[in-house]
């Protein structure tokens, strides 16, 4: 039965997937009580994964793509407090503090306060023009405005992970003359393999993007027109644009200054709740146990930000629920989509399947021993479904038909 006399409130902190989502599925478990939803980004909830792909590339921006349309706000009783951002809780007091000064009280408070963009120190960083990360639509707005002045559209994107490269696929259809410096030896480096690292290095070379690896960017000189971007080899690009995407930044400064434990997030247990019994953090921002690969984890996708956030709001109402979800993300770049499901890391074997006469299509399954930990599909999603069904049965597989494309790709076919 829900815990939810109508007189309690329930705060949340961050209204991005995790944070409408948990709302929502308060009132779906029978949450009764008050909602209100608290985010610092004045726009009505929106999908942020478009970011660097669909919206960057249309003039319709988020704004015509919201988490929920407003109405549906107002029919759940859900109160939206956009623009605003919290300064402070008072858990002695049980009430947050906004950054007007405004006290809001709470019995119940969820933090899903995300992350932000990693922006270096780069000398010369504060005269630079045109310098962007990719984080709100308001960025976006920001990238496409410079874009469409007059003064050129030479880009460079700081940064070769997985939104460095799909900012960099978007503005070459936006017709940017691109180039990306990635400060390790390859693209993708920490989250993927050498063999998948050079397939999207070729990709965009097809595409016309200039890829340097193995460049620390030192800072920035700028002029009246355009800033130059100086690498520590002393080599030099000019640029009309700079995208930063070298990382993020978890949000935890408000847990961490009302007492919470903090590690690499915000710490909760497999129901999502802090250190606090009244406070729950879901999303980005928390550092997790995952029960399928035994480790604590802190993961950065849409999947675990709805995820957690149904598990908190089963929690809150009083009911049994335990995150056990595997994770799975996504990336889009030109007619590419790379699904990924699992978490690779600790694998000592990976298996690259190549389908027969189909390009590109191919899979990389990787393994710790017989254990297959994730799958990377790049345009099957066949493998996909196939590796996750793998994983959740812990079903053993015969790796030498898994890598001959000749064998077709059933379950049936790779059960050893």
């Amino acid at each position: 039965m829900a815990e939810s006399p109508e007189e309690h409130v329930c705060l949340i902190v961050g209204a991005s997937h995790a944070g409408v989502g948990c709302a929502f599925e308060l009132r779906r478990q029978g949450w009764t009580g008050g909602i209100v939803l608290i985010d610092r980004d004045p726009q009505l909830p929106y999908h942020r994964p478009p970011l660097s792909k669909t919206y960057l590339t249309s003039e319709e921006g988020s704004y015509h793509n919201p988490l929920r349309a407003v109405d549906n706000y107002e029919r759940e009783g859900i109160e939206l407090r956009l623009g605003v951002s919290v300064a402070s809780i008072d858990r002695d007091r049980s009430l947050i503090v906004l950054d007007n000064g405004e006290e809001l009280a709470y019995d119940k408070l969820v933090l899903a306060t995300g992350a932000r963009p990693l922006i270096p120190p780069f000398p010369g960083l504060e005269s630079a023009r045109h310098v962007f990360s990719l984080r709100t639509a308001a960025d976006v707005a920001g990238i496409r405005a410079a874009l469409s002045e007059d003064h050129g559209k030479r880009v460079v994107v700081i940064g070769g992970g997985y939104i460095g490269l799909e900012t960099a696929a978007s503005l070459r259809k936006l017709g940017a003359e691109v180039t990306v410096l990635e400060r390790e030896e390859r693209v993708l480096a920490r989250v993927t393999t050498p063999g998948m690292s050079a397939f999207f290095e070729q990709l965009h070379a097809d595409h016309g993007v200039k890829i340097l690896t193995g460049k620390t960017v030192s800072g920035f000189q700028t002029n009246a027109t355009h800033t130059i971007v100086r690498c520590a080899d002393g080599d030099e690009l000019v640029a009309d644009v700079i995208v930063i995407g070298v990382g993020i930044r978890v949000n935890v400064e408000l847990a961490q200054r009302a007492g919470l434990e903090v590690s690499n997030g915000i710490c909760v247990n497999g129901s999502a709740r802090t250190s606090d019994e009244n406070i729950y953090a879901i999303g980005d921002c928390t550092y997790h146990h995952n029960p399928r690969y035994d480790r604590f984890v802190r993961l950065e996708s849409v999947q675990n930000a709805v995820d957690q956030g149904k598990v908190a709001a089963a929690a809150l109402v009083g009911k049994v629920a335990i995150y056990d979800a595997i994770p799975w993300f996504w990336s889009d770049q030109y007619d590419v989509k790379l699904q990924i499901v699992g978490l690779s890391e600790g694998h000592d074997r990976a298996v690259v399947r190549k389908e027969v006469g189909e390009a590109p299509k191919f899979s990389i399954w990787y393994f710790a021993g017989d254990t297959l930990l994730a799958v990377d599909a790049v345009n099957n999603a066949k493998a996909y479904v196939i590796g996750t069904k793998f994983i959740q049965s812990g079903a053993l597989i015969d790796r030498d038909k898994l890598a001959d494309p000749t064998v077709p790709l059933r379950p049936a076919n790779l059960v050893r």
